[in-house]
């Protein structure tokens, strides 16, 4: 071994044995009028979120850690690092990113589960990232290893990031990850890193120096998560420049075409936008900038009101995996990509906290349920990229993809799900989604603890049990799903058929109540102690959604939902396997049943239709009703490859 390798396997050795172990650190108040609560302040205990995060940590995230191992992205920093030799060795530029990713999510994932073997893992490839930064900072394994114009989308450093070179998009994911581990385990070894890397990007990018900005969208987040955590106002401004340098002379596909405040509409590539989207409303948070929420709430409404699905997937193009026109909402050819969906989950978290309004939880709810839960197997080790709305049985979830974005975000976000369930101000408490789970909230100089007991989103049947400390006076807010409340989504892109949601019914303490209804929440302000119970139902009928006659691909059919899920029709439970070709009486009753042995228990519809068939005359009839099955969107293509669809024709 020449003497670099041992130099670099020596420094390697020490900062794994050392730790560089710090009192945990804790994140300045984000900005946000209302606060999340944070997911290490939640334990869920219930059949349905409970299994998929420990799952995701058992099978997922070593998945993630195996397949960067064989596919070489592990290995680019050993090579970077001049502790492995050769080129640059998985597919793509933006590889390193995946790492980051992984660790992030493991980060997460340890504060639930605690596990000093994966911690270890994460110790080695952390100092590995250490030994490939470059000395001044630089981190990109790509040119690292491969130099200046090796690439199409490379070439020379900071020269092409506008276009393809992905350097600031990876940076973005690295400083998550190193606020991600710094939080959970007090270690500042990988916060160092990125420390050391923002500190060079900002002496070498912004107004006055090289301005340029990420052709992807993530450092702006990524940024803002570093200023919280080390009080940095230049990463703010970094932030903040790279929005407000884009435009007017780039490009739809990246969100350059103009300044961001003046931006009305959603176009381009998803994942992009809802980042970008995302990284403004932080900002705005963080600097009171209001053009940023006025712009992104204009933006909001063009996707929620004319390019969403009814899954509350985005992106109804895989040309440039993005936004089509208003309404072009195809079925078969739908992309919805994961990513895209966990990245509107994010943006749509951000704008509640700016203006405390459920029906951008509506949305993350939809989103969460439907079409990013698609995106990864019950066995938590097959995954889809684009989340089709109907499928032939040329759909197949895969175990790694050559660009490989969509597994090592879900394995970020899943243990991450319990920061959606509550969030808080000074007098109020917000109980945004509802699943089993205990959770302890600081409010001022009380603590509470509040327990969630719910088979959501089996049934609407749920009971909070409040507990402070001491008997203190504040506000509980619930929300009320739109779908409780006959609202199919914000705007009028979907409703319902009928008007069937059912009675809600609101007690504490056995005693129906009168409440405050306001912006979606049943709000109840008291004086609360230890052992008072909230009782709240939610009725889960059935119910028929139609699309805007506009969207062409939903015309003359309808979907179901029920509670928060969609359901779709698939090959295992109908005759034949075949379900493109069923046609469906809305009429008809429809019946739920709860299973034991299908898909880990899932609630299913059961209905009947008839199978459509051509005569040698090219004239459409229809066989004789049969029955048929409906199960969770989020759970198709967990049993083969076959029929699926989401919009159910009806004969008129």
């Amino acid at each position: 071994m020449d003497f670099k390798k041992l130099t670099v396997l020596l420094i390697i050795t020490v900062m794994i044995i050392a730790g560089c172990t710090d009192k945990a650190g804790e994140t300045a108040g984000s900005g946000y009028p209302i606060q999340p609560v944070s997911f290490n302040k939640i334990k869920v205990t219930d059949n349905f979120w409970a299994p998929r995060i420990k799952t995701n940590h058992d099978v997922t995230i070593p998945i993630a850690i195996e397949q960067s191992t064989i596919t070489g992205r592990i290995k680019n920093f050993e090579i970077a690092a001049g502790i492995a030799e050769g080129e640059f060795c998985s597919t793509y530029p933006f590889d390193d990113s995946d790492v980051f990713k992984i660790i992030e999510g493991a980060s997460y994932s340890l504060q639930t589960f605690p596990d000093p073997e994966m911690e270890a893992k994460l110790d080695t490839l952390i100092a590995i990232i250490a030994a490939a930064q470059e000395e001044d900072g630089y981190l990109y394994t790509y040119r690292t290893i491969m130099g200046d114009d090796s690439h199409p989308w490379i070439g020379k450093r900071w020269k092409k990031t506008h276009i393809l070179s992905h350097e600031l998009y990876n940076l973005g994911h690295m400083y998550e990850a190193a606020v991600a581990h710094y939080q959970a385990t007090g270690k500042r070894s990988f916060l160092d890193i990125a420390v050391k890397s923002a500190n060079l990007v900002d002496e070498e990018i912004g107004w006055g120096k090289i301005e340029t900005y990420p052709g992807h969208q993530e450092i702006e987040i990524g940024l803002t998560k570093l200023y919280l955590v080390t009080g940095e106002q230049k990463y703010l401004d970094l932030a903040k420049f790279f929005l407000d340098v884009r435009g007017p002379e780039g490009e739809e596909y990246s969100q350059s075409h103009m300044k961001v405040i003046d931006q009305r509409e959603a176009v381009g590539h998803a994942v992009r936008a809802a980042y970008m989207y995302t990284g403004m409303a932080d900002v705005a948070a963080l600097t009171g900038d209001q053009d940023y929420v006025n712009a992104i709430g204009h933006i909001w409404k063009d996707i929620v009101h004319k390019k969403m699905y009814v899954t509350g997937g985005i992106g109804a193009s895989g040309g440039n995996e993005g936004f089509g026109e208003p309404y072009h909402l195809p079925n078969m050819s739908a992309y919805c990509e994961t990513c895209a969906s966990i990245a509107n989950v994010f943006w749509n978290h951000r704008m509640f906290l700016h203006h405390g309004e459920s029906e951008y939880y509506d949305v993350l709810e939809r989103t969460l349920y439907n079409a990013l839960l698609s995106g990864v197997s019950l066995s938590g080790d097959r995954f889809f990229y684009p989340n089709v709305l109907e499928s032939a049985g040329q759909h197949q979830r895969q175990a790694w993809f050559g660009c490989a974005c969509c597994p090592s975000n879900i394995s970020r976000f899943i243990p991450s799900v319990p920061g959606y369930i509550y969030a808080k101000t000074k007098k109020e408490i917000f109980v945004n989604l509802y699943l089993d789970n205990t959770a302890y909230i600081e409010m001022g100089d009380n603590d509470i603890e509040l327990i969630q007991k719910t088979n959501y989103p089996w049934d609407g049947n749920i009971k909070v049990i409040v507990n402070p400390d001491v008997d203190v006076r504040f506000a509980i807010k619930l929300r009320i799903p739109g779908w409780a409340r006959d609202v199919a989504i914000p705007g009028n892109l979907y409703s319902f058929m009928d008007k069937e949601s059912g009675n809600k019914q609101l007690s504490v303490n056995g005693k129906e109540i009168d409440v405050s209804w306001t912006e979606g929440y049943a709000t109840i302000k008291r004086k609360w102690a230890k052992g008072d119970i909230i009782k709240l139902t939610l009725p889960m009928p059935v119910r028929k959604v139609i699309a805007d006659e506009r969207v062409g691909a939903d015309m003359d059919k309808f979907s179901i939902q029920r509670g928060p899920l969609m359901y779709c029709a698939e090959w295992p439970d109908n005759v034949d396997g075949h379900v493109l070709s069923l046609v469906f009486d809305p009429e008809k009753e429809m019946n739920i049943e709860l299973t034991k042995d299908i898909l880990n228990g899932a609630v299913l519809i059961k209905t009947y239709a008839s199978q459509a068939k051509r005569t040698l005359e090219n004239e459409i009839i229809l066989g004789d009703s049969q029955q048929a099955i409906l199960i969770p969107y989020h759970l198709w293509n967990n049993r083969g490859r076959g029929e699926m669809k989401v919009w159910l024709p009806y004969n008129r």
